[in-house]
């Protein structure tokens, strides 16, 4: 396929999808203040797990990664970022040491990881593994996990450590992370034992209100603490040539309806690197280290010593939005339609945010927070109208459609306070 923005535009039939299950168990309003008021436990079984092995598996992972791994205990989970030459995000997930030469990554890094190692004479091993992955997060969210594990030692976890729970007779895994910005853990586990933990952390939940978290509202954690996602805020940078060998073998790795990513909105791209982010431009400047030489360190030197964008939430302005539902009960055109929560057939919906006459920014990820009663995104922007309080505009619609100006203020990101630190004994 010869990838073009105008290709990536348009979306094969069928192309809609959910990574997360069912859209809705109560519904979407109710299950997006779990987080808040209780907690949910949501299904990312769906990403990719690879365990890389071996004497110089660490000594492979840092020539492809953006963290640093000269302190990295036992037990101890990263957010590894991949970028390619020019600094731009291939991949990142989750990466879990589990003993002196064993490692755990979460994400579609593992395919990259075992792109690269078959380049190279690193004695390190690759297997594609098929754990489950069950977040279960909020306020109460260890209440619960105490609750269905009688473990006394939960909340001396660590942020981005792991524990050992054992849960209705399975040994499984809980990393200390939080992805909707509270206190929050990964359960984690041989696929076998997924339904059996799933069904007793419910059962064990309802004490304190638990939720069960539905795809129309999942991302919208994500939005509210600024969790910036591939193929939604970013496209993966994989469709330079030099990148073609991975491209081949990623995409031939891939479910038909997992391709990389689909284009909509008002932001008109030349090219699809257009749509590319740096670590920096995501807001995970603070993970790059220089103590190591990687895959587009010279670019990110240059970078974060003097950053061209960052990111920031944007409140759209309610009017504003409520004309572009109005516009559909008009006769004539209307503006495209803005499905709530947010957007349901996995693009990346992009939009170009100006201030005067001039591109300041690219909006993703636009969705409706029912706790804050607002429209929000995020949005990479010109660092020069990054402080918040600063008006801009959001253009909605499609290059050559109808488009609607709508008034945004910039916001810092997160939007919501993370709590995702927060002290367990005093949960």
């Amino acid at each position: 396929m010869n990838y073009t923005v105008s290709s990536m535009r348009t979306p094969p039939e069928g192309y809609a999808w959910s990574r997360f299950g069912q859209p809705e168990y109560t519904d979407w309003l109710d299950e997006s203040m779990s987080w808040k008021n209780a907690c949910y436990i949501g299904d990312w079984s769906f990403l990719w797990q690879h365990r890389i092995t071996g004497p110089d598996a660490l000594a492979m992972l840092g020539d492809i990664t953006v963290n640093s791994f000269a302190s990295f205990a036992i037990g101890q989970s990263k957010h590894a970022v991949h970028t390619n030459r020019d600094g731009k995000v291939i991949h990142e997930g989750i990466l879990t040491r589990f003993g002196d030469e064993e490692f755990m990554l979460h994400g579609r890094g593992g395919f990259w990881a075992r792109h690269y190692l078959g380049t190279t004479d690193y004695d390190a091993r690759i297997e594609q593994e098929d754990w489950f992955i069950l977040q279960v997060s909020g306020p109460s969210a260890v209440k619960v996990l105490e609750k269905v594990s009688g473990a006394s030692d939960l909340r001396e976890t660590r942020f981005m450590w792991v524990n050992s729970l054992r849960i209705v007779g399975h040994e499984v895994w809980a990393l200390r992370q939080g992805m909707a910005g509270e206190i929050g853990f990964e359960l984690q586990g041989p696929m076998a034992a997924k339904q059996d933990v799933y069904d007793a952390v419910v059962e064990a939940g309802q004490e304190f209100g638990i939720r069960k978290l539905g795809a129309r509202t999942t991302m919208i954690n994500h939005l509210e603490a600024c969790f910036p996602t591939i193929a939604t805020d970013y496209i993966p940078a994989i469709f330079d040539e030099d990148m073609a060998g991975y491209r081949e073998f990623f995409t031939s790795s891939m479910p038909a309806f997992a391709q990389p990513a689909y284009i909509a909105g008002s932001y008109d791209g030349a090219e699809i690197s257009d749509y590319y982010r740096s670590p920096v431009e995501l807001g995970w400047a603070r993970t790059i280290r220089f103590d190591h030489d990687f895959l587009g360190r010279e670019a990110l030197e240059i970078e974060k010593a003097e950053p061209r964008r960052v990111i920031r939430t944007l409140v759209w302005h309610g009017d504003d939005v409520a004309d572009v539902f109005a516009s559909m009960f008009r006769e004539g055109e209307h503006y495209p339609f803005m499905d709530m929560p947010r957007d349901q057939r996995g693009f990346m919906w992009a939009d170009k945010v100006t201030a005067g006459d001039g591109l300041v920014g690219v909006a993703t990820s636009r969705g409706y927070s029912y706790y804050y009663r607002q429209m929000l995104s995020l949005c990479t922007i010109d660092v020069r109208h990054s402080e918040p309080g600063t008006e801009v505009t959001v253009h909605w619609g499609e290059p050559g459609g109808p488009q609607k100006a709508i008034r945004a203020i910039v916001a810092p990101a997160p939007y919501k306070p993370d709590r995702r630190r927060a002290d367990l004994h005093s949960a």
